[in-house]
């Protein structure tokens, strides 16, 4: 303002113009500067301003506990599972090159084979052929199951009463079996045994979906899994992992909360994202663990039973154990393998 006061003064008085032109002059100046500041400060006010916050940015910026819970979970909500079974994956490693070079200096499963009597040796392994032979069942059965579209129905229903007579099932003929006595060839117990098997096979029979080569691989794996930790449960000493029943009797318990408030709680959200992986990769780590406890288990039995007794040892209900520490490990490394841990997420 002043450098086109400066510029206007001269032209005026150049031209003739009075005091009282100079004056007006003078005052004009004044006049139009207060307008030209209230123009600029109307200009500003009347400017681009930042937009108000949203009520999606104000709600992100002040969640609750129960909107982080319920919100979709992160790309890392599975990374402490895999991170836990990676380090026991480590551990078991470890453990199984320490104990098979005969570090420990303390008499192992493997020692004492060597006292064994004929009737142990026999009693361990009817009781691992009926292992086998159960895992052959529950194949066999889950393959024809998956093949009938009528039964295939009927294990992939959903809703509280097909979840609550799966259980039923399971559990009855499970607990039908063991509760009938043992008796060398095919008799009830034999029976109820296949039946068992055959029933644990249709449950499982929508892993089929996952397709064969994915199930021949979690086999496979399963079958890497179960010949380590047994390994290890031979060549460690005896009662090393006998310690262990309390322990994963509490995480058993974990794990089966973890697996029915999958029910309720689906893995698209950030709190069942968390169950889910405690079922899975806890339920892997806890079933290796009861593996270790069960072969060492079995073991101890069929060295302290009494040879002649009228109630003869029982190798069907031995093998039980172990059939449902493998049969589980087998569901987890096919669920991790099908995507169910996290792998497929972003596709």
């Amino acid at each position: 303002m002043l450098l086109r006061l400066a510029v206007t003064l001269p032209t005026r008085l150049a031209s003739g113009s009075t005091g009282i032109n100079l004056k007006q002059t003078l005052l004009t100046a004044r006049l139009v500067k207060p307008q030209n500041k209230d123009a600029l400060v109307r200009n500003y006010v009347r400017g681009p301003r930042d937009p108000p916050p949203t009520i999606r940015s104000e709600v992100k910026d002040g969640q609750s506990l129960k909107e982080k819970l319920m919100g979709p979970p992160s790309e890392s909500a599975y990374s402490m599972g895999k991170g836990a079974a990676a380090g026991a994956a480590g551990i078991g490693l470890g453990a199984l090159c320490y104990y098979g070079l005969g570090l420990s200096h303390q008499a192992s499963i493997q020692d004492n084979a060597l006292l064994w009597p004929k009737y142990v040796r026999d009693r361990l392994h009817t009781t691992y052929g009926y292992f086998g032979a159960s895992c052959a069942l529950t194949a066999l059965s889950a393959a024809a199951v998956f093949r009938t579209p009528r039964l295939l129905e009927l294990t992939t229903r959903n809703g509280w009463l097909s979840t609550l007579a799966t259980f039923a099932l399971v559990i009855g003929t499970g607990a039908v079996t063991q509760s009938l006595p043992y008796k060398e060839g095919i008799g009830a117990k034999q029976l109820a045994w296949a039946v068992h098997c055959s029933v644990l096979g249709a449950v499982i029979a929508p892993l089929c979906f996952l397709g064969g080569p994915l199930l021949t691989r979690a086999a496979l794996y399963t079958g890497g899994v179960v010949g380590s930790l047994s390994a290890i449960a031979v060549c460690a000493p005896s009662d090393k992992f006998l310690y262990m029943g309390g322990p994963l009797a509490i995480g058993l318990g974990v794990v089966m909360a973890s697996s029915l408030a999958g029910i309720w709680l689906p893995p698209t959200t950030a709190l069942g994202a968390g169950l889910a992986s405690m079922s899975l990769y806890g339920g892997l780590l806890l079933f290796s663990g009861f593996l270790l406890y069960d072969t060492q288990r079995i073991v101890r039995i069929a060295e302290v039973y009494p040879e002649y007794t009228p109630i003869p040892f029982d190798p069907v209900n031995a093998s039980i154990s172990i059939y449902m520490d493998v049969l589980n490990i087998f569901i987890r490394i096919a669920m991790i393998l099908g995507g169910a841990g996290g792998n497929n997420r972003r596709k």
